[in-house]
């Protein structure tokens, strides 16, 4: 088996569009005679695929979408949610969750996470009804604080994925964070929009969950406003851009008279 073969399909693996990565998997199969064995071989490529695209699972007999992430990974490809207080087995090719064990958090942040939740509850269901969030210890000094909401049309030919992750540090009650935001349009073409923002250090009020998630949303805000002027840019500019103005001759196109212009055009030909 090629290493060429290996890295093709693990790029095409961990570049999938949101919600498409069963298709991308089907499409391997039908292309290359050694489908199976080659995806197999690309395992690696769907963790890391799933860990980066924050993807959400329900788990067997729960009724909400937990994360998957590289912040909430435990041993032996297990992963735990702090809100159900369980662990759970991830097949990262099936993207299906099985084998739930109880799994209580080990952590001096634990209150604190507790607390955060519940101000980042209503914030998602606000903002992102159909998002999943948590929040997780990565060390003594640093929670994450995860968000992913899926949109998914493939009816209307489109699916788009929005990814906040932001990381606090409660000993200096400072905040960082990373936005993403990833949509594919396929209806008679191919068009993807990916859109990345650095959050800076910022400052937030010490012990205050609701001033930590209220700076999260004023965060959030400028950058969607920012977003939002960068497609009127694209609609008015680039885009507009493409188009031819006018045709060849400079002049519009009297489109009532195009009839007598074809007119025209046949009996000029018939004397020819």
């Amino acid at each position: 088996m090629s290493s060429n073969n290996v890295a093709a399909v693990s790029a095409f693996v961990e570049g999938s569009p949101p919600g498409e990565l069963a298709d991308v998997v089907n499409d391997i199969k039908a292309l290359t005679p050694d489908g199976r064995n080659l995806l197999e071989t690309a395992r690696p490529a769907f963790k890391k695929y799933n860990e980066e695209q924050l993807t959400a699972v329900k788990l067997p007999g729960g009724a909400k979408n937990v994360l998957t992430s590289a912040y909430n990974s435990l041993e032996d490809g297990r992963y735990y949610d702090v809100e159900s207080q369980s662990s759970f087995a991830f097949d990262h090719m099936t993207q299906k969750a099985s084998d739930v064990r109880s799994y209580v958090l080990e952590s001096e942040h634990k209150d604190l996470i507790t607390s955060l939740l519940k101000p980042l509850t209503l914030h998602a269901h606000e903002h992102y009804p159909s998002s999943v969030h948590a929040v997780y210890p990565i060390d003594s000094n640093t929670l994450a604080i995860l968000l992913a909401a899926n949109k998914y049309s493939p009816s209307n030919f489109w699916n788009g994925r929005l990814r906040t992750t932001y990381l606090y540090t409660p000993s200096t009650s400072t905040l960082t964070g990373t936005l993403k935001c990833d949509v594919h349009y396929y209806e008679d073409g191919n068009v993807r929009l990916t859109s990345k923002k650095e959050v800076s250090e910022t400052s937030v009020p010490s012990g205050d969950v609701g001033g930590i998630v209220r700076a999260i949303a004023k965060i959030e805000k400028a950058w969607q406003e920012e977003l939002n002027r960068g497609f009127g840019r694209l609609s008015e500019g680039e885009f507009k851009s493409l188009r031819r103005q006018l045709p060849v001759t400079r002049q519009k196109v009297e489109w009532e008279k195009v009839g007598s212009y074809l007119a025209g055009k046949e009996i000029g030909g018939g004397r020819r």
